[in-house]
């Protein structure tokens, strides 16, 4: 017998990409050269943010070295090649055309590159910051530690994004085998601990088989690494090679862990089922930002 698969409940719908706003973000990322994760990871939540005039950049190709069970992004080993340098800047020219003030950047898994492609990171950041006005910047990294991780942070990023993506229990099942649930929590602990006024942010998708005791200990596990932005969304099978959806939680289910994630001292929490890392990700950013500085001035009085 084959592994238990849920169905999709009535409640449950995904929006197609339509409307102009949305053509001119593909227009001005394929004038440009570009990639983003929304296409490739096969993002529920494109429409929404396209529409919005927003898009995550996908830097360093579209082959990843690992590729875990429930990821969409194509596996395989890209030898080493990087494109060209003007990636960076090419990111920059297309935030310029559709004037955006947040603007997100992740990429694949880079294990054939001597530093996982973190120079890469930094050096888009620097372009990004050249602009005028210069946005806010988004990194969501690899698991990078040690001279990986100080180059990232050396460019500044506004926020620094690594995700958990699943409980402890389940990341030797579902993730690439040399990715660790501890590391991942390094990681976010290190970055915290380097950038005084940079904001860290990770996501959990659920819907996999996991209890919501172990989401909780997930959720304070991030706490204890300082992580103030937290992420929860239902994992969707992109295809039938893909792990299987064992549990589509209801909407109240998210809506419970959501308040548990802020009684635990969130600054900011997305928790519903098409939330994504990057979903509503300015909305994030400020308003993590503002229950730091509440929190500060709780401390100071």
């Amino acid at each position: 017998m084959g592994p238990t698969r849920a169905r999709i409940p009535p409640w449950f719908r995904v929006r197609l990409p339509e409307g102009e706003r949305c053509r001119s973000v593909r227009s001005a990322v394929a004038r440009q050269n570009l990639t983003t994760v929304c296409e490739h990871a096969r993002c529920p939540n494109l429409a929404e943010c396209w529409g919005a005039g927003t898009a995550t950049f996908l830097i360093l190709g579209d082959t990843c070295t690992r590729g875990c069970g429930f990821c969409a992004v194509t596996r395989g080993d890209p030898g080493g090649a990087i494109g060209d340098e003007t990636e960076g800047a090419r990111v920059a020219q297309a935030a310029r055309e559709l004037g955006l003030d947040y603007v997100v950047v992740t990429s694949v898994t880079r294990d054939d590159l001597p530093d996982g492609g973190a120079s890469a990171f930094a050096e888009t950041v620097r372009c990004l910051k050249e602009l005028t006005p210069s946005p806010a910047v988004e990194l969501l990294v690899p698991d990078y530690l040690g001279g990986p991780l100080e180059t990232v942070l050396g460019a500044a990023p506004d926020v620094l994004a690594h995700n958990l993506e699943v409980v402890e229990r389940l990341t030797p099942v579902l993730r690439h085998g040399r990715f660790r649930f501890r590391r991942s929590l390094e990681v976010l602990s290190k970055a915290k601990a380097h950038v005084c006024d940079g904001i860290t942010k990770s996501s959990i998708l659920l819907g996999f088989g996991e209890t919501e005791g172990e989401v909780e200990a997930a959720m304070r596990d991030l706490r204890s690494a300082g992580v103030e932005i937290l992420v929860l969304g239902q994992y969707l099978q992109p295809t039938q090679h893909h792990a299987p959806v064992r549990e589509y939680l209801p909407p109240e289910a998210f809506t419970r862990l959501g308040d548990k994630a802020r009684e635990l001292g969130f600054g900011f929490v997305a928790s519903s089922p098409l939330a994504r890392t990057s979903y509503r990700a300015a909305e994030a950013h400020v308003r993590g930002r503002f229950a730091r500085v509440a929190g500060e001035e709780r401390c100071r009085g």
